[in-house]
């Protein structure tokens, strides 16, 4: 996968690493503020305390 998406993209190595440490820094971006958010209200974690 990582091969597929390092030919895909345009440009010579050094725009090739930033394009792929901002994508990286999109996903994680999306997943922090969507994805994970929305998995913890399916879940519904059960609260738990320790005494």
């Amino acid at each position: 996968m990582y091969g597929a998406l390092w030919r895909v993209l345009p440009g010579p190595v050094w725009l090739r690493v930033i394009l792929m440490l901002l994508l990286v820094v999109a996903v994680v971006f999306a997943l922090f503020t969507w994805v994970f958010p929305w998995v913890d209200g399916i879940l519904n974690p059960i609260n738990v305390t320790v005494e």
